[in-house]
This record gives C-alpha cells, structure tokens and sequence, in this order.
C-alpha cells in the first residue's frame, strides 16, 4: 500500500465537514505557517519538497511562486484552476466534492506564503454542486476564524471566492482563466508578462491546480525533505490518477510517483487489469492530450528498463516511442477499441472548444475532425493519413497557448502507432460499422486475418 497524502482522510465519516476535518488535523498548517513561519519560509519549504504542477504541465511549484512580483507594491493573488475539463480527468473534481476542506486550508497556507489577501477559485462551469460544496467550506472556515480579517490575531486577513466558469476547456489554460475572471472573452493571452508579474486585473498572480494546492498543507505540516524522500527522482511526492476506460476497477487512485506501469495497470489495489480478460491494445496516461502508446511500449522504456508512473519515465523515447504523465487522465483501450474512433472522438472536442484566436487551430482542428469522420465513416482515402499528419505538424507549436499542441498530439501519436488501421478503413471502407482490430499490427496482417 503505498503512502497517502491527499486521500489519507477520503473515508473518514463526515470529512467533508469542518469540524470532523479538523479533528483530524485540518487547518494546522495555516497556524503553522502564521504563527511559525515567514512566507519566504513557506515557499522555500515547497521548493525543497520538488511539488510539481499537477494540472499538466508538472512545472516546479516552488519556483513559481518565488517568481511573484514583491516588489512592486500592488495586490497579489492566488487563483486555483478547478476548470477541470481534460477528457479522462476527474480527480480534482473527486477530492473538491469529498474533502473540500483540503483545498481551503491548501489555499489559504498558499496565499499567506506569497502575501494575498484574495484568493480566487475558478471552478469549471459544469460542477455547480461542488461550487454549492466549497463556498460551505468556505463559509465554516470563516466562522471558525481560518479566514476574513485578522486571521488568529495575527493581523494577516483573507477572503476567498468561487467563480464558476461558462464551460470552456480553454479556460483551463491559466491566461485565458484570468480573462474570464476579468469577466471577457477566455482568450488565452500572450506571454510575455507571465502572470506572476501582470496577472488578474494586471496585478502579480499564480494559478495553481487544485491537487498541487491541496498538498501543500502537507508538506507545511511535515517539512519539504519529507515530501521529497516520497516518489522518485525530480517526480517527488504522491500524484491522483483518474484512472477509466475497459479496467476492472476504473477511479481516483493516489500512487506514490516511481509506481510501475505494470503494477498500476494490473494490481487489484488499483486498475485491477484489462476488463474481461481481454489484452490490452494501447494507453493515453495523461489525458485525452497526451500521445497514446500502444502496448508493446507501453511497459518498457525506450532504454529497456520497466516503465514507471513518474514525469520522467513516461516521457522516455520524446513522442515516438514515449508519452506524458500529464493531468493524470488514465486511459485504457483493449483489442477490441478502434483508435480511429477514439482519435476523431478526441479531435471532435477539440475542434469545438478551440477559441478561434489563433489560425492553425481553427482551422486545423476542424479539417482534422472532417478528415477523421471521413475515414472512420467509410469515405476516406489512403491520402488522407498523409493529409492528417501535414495538418497536426501544422498546428502544433504554431498557437499562443497549448491547445493547438493539444489537439495535434494525439492525431501524430495515433498515426505514427497505428498507421495501418487508418488505412484499413480506407481499404475496408465498405466494413466501416463492423471491426474488431484486435492487436494485429500490419495491414498485411489486417488482410490475412479478415481472409481467415
């Protein structure tokens, strides 16, 4: 079993109320941190304990914050992303709903380390129960003294709010989060400033994901060494992977980083293995974003070695033969799934939660997502895989934000893994409604076994 951090109290009765998170040690890293310690030792705690960003990009969250614009004078502001909306992700959502508490205590710690007094939390749109969950958090940690003015007489004073977005993915990206908060367009911004120096309302800002917020009350509590001495290398810690798709036992797991693949996709304390019996066909570990891998490279590295649940292991090969841990959106596929289908599902969102800002990717998502329905409807042809591959080399490095990066990955993953079944759709169009693709991996094999 490994170490729980974030879930240690998930099934204790009643945890999702103050009083009985407080009896098991909620809020103590808020005194800790005002009665104990200065911010810059906060944040020097938080570097030591390697945290890294848990929304996607894994960037040191200790660094960050010590980016943050001091010396300017102006207000400072701590934003949480809870604009939770990368297909396969749920596992902010999970611990918003069911130990909200966690993130307040993780937002307020946060905000007396880079000196705010208002704290903002972004929630995605779709989640209005959990917004009615946080704000009653919100309301009892007030009460008991954690926020409003003068927090434990220590002349430190802070609110926070919830603000729901509209339903747009791209508000996932942290500039076009401040404009929406600003109340415009969620168009992502282009950086140069980074927020940390002109951020919501042109003031210093960091935007934190909901999982990194919610570890820091522990590595306050225990110290930066002691969360560094958990998970692997420069990927230290535990990370939540939402883990679906045909396993046996689909969830929210926490992993201590460093877990292997195997072990993740196999044991009963986790995935439990392929659902029914059935091999497994390909992964995407990090959400519908990351490049998918096909079994064969699934469990080892590009070096030989097991692959492991860390930053680096997973990324081991760049994209042609590795993949990205992510938002930690688990995905599994067995033989029988048709990673065209899967791949024109995925551009199909993409398409439609692409801003429009940028040309590469308003245009190219939608030409891929026309290209992909023709292919898996039977009207394509063998030039069109050619086409998809022009299009997402097209887009991806070419936007202002990583959506476009976003979109174009999984078609070239897709593409460069399992060529041979785009084609046979074009070869077999006429079958388009009746696959079974199993692990064949040729379309001369494709060929002999349809023979059969």
């Amino acid at each position: 079993m490994g170490k729980k951090i974030l879930l240690e109290h998930i099934d204790k009765p009643g945890i999702k109320s103050y009083e009985i998170y407080r009896q098991h040690g909620g809020y103590n890293s808020v005194e800790k941190a005002l009665r104990e310690m200065k911010p810059a030792d906060i944040v020097e705690e938080v570097k030591k304990s390697g945290l890294r960003g848990r929304g996607g990009a894994g960037f040191p969250t200790g660094m960050k914050w010590s980016f943050i614009d001091k010396k300017s004078g102006n207000p400072r502001y701590l934003v949480c992303n809870a604009d939770e909306s990368e297909p396969g992700t749920f596992k902010d959502r999970y611990l918003m709903e069911f130990i909200p508490h966690l993130l307040i205590e993780g937002m307020i710690t946060s905000s007396i380390a880079l000196e705010s007094n208002l704290g903002f939390i972004y929630i995605r749109g779709e989640y209005k129960w959990i917004k009615t969950i946080l704000e009653e958090a919100i309301k009892e940690a007030r009460a008991a003294g954690w926020l409003g003015h003068n927090i434990l007489g220590t002349g430190y004073s802070l609110e926070l709010v919830v603000h729901p977005g509209a339903g747009a993915y791209i508000c996932g990206e942290e500039t076009a989060l401040l404009e929406s908060l600003e109340g415009k367009r969620g168009n992502p911004r282009i950086k140069p400033p980074f927020p940390a120096v002109k951020g919501l309302y042109g003031n210093p800002t960091v935007v934190n994901n909901v999982e990194t917020i919610a570890a820091v009350p522990w590595i306050i509590n225990n110290g930066g060494d002691a969360y560094a001495k958990i998970g692997i290398g420069r990927s230290t810690g535990t990370k939540l992977i939402s883990a679906c798709g045909n396993i046996n036992k689909p969830g929210v797991y926490e992993i201590e980083l460093g877990l292997p693949v195997d072990e993740f996709l196999n044991s009963n304390e986790y995935c439990g293995g392929v659902h029914d019996g059935k091999m497994l066909k390909a992964v995407v570990a990090g959400g519908s974003s990351v490049p998918i891998l096909p079994a064969e490279l699934f469990f080892k590295t590009k070096k030989g070695d097991p692959r492991l649940m860390s930053y680096e292991s997973l990324s081991d090969g760049g994209f042609e033969s590795g993949t990205m841990l992510g938002s930690g959106g688990f995905i599994v596929y067995d033989e029988d799934q048709c990673i065209v289908r899967n791949t024109w599902n995925f551009t199909r969102f993409y398409h439609h939660e692409s801003c429009g800002q940028c040309s590469p990717c308003r245009e190219g998502t939608g030409w891929m997502e026309k290209v992909l329905h023709n292919l898996e409807n039977g009207h394509g042809k063998l030039s069109d895989v050619d086409l998809l591959w022009d299009i997402q080399k097209k887009i991806d490095g070419n936007t202002i934000c990583p959506l476009g990066d976003a979109a174009a990955w999984p078609v070239a993953s897709a593409i460069r893994h399992f060529r041979e079944e785009f084609e046979w759709h074009v070869v077999h169009a006429h079958d388009a409604q009746k696959r079974n693709y199993g692990l064949l991996k040729s379309t001369k094999e494709y060929f002999s076994a349809l023979a059969v």
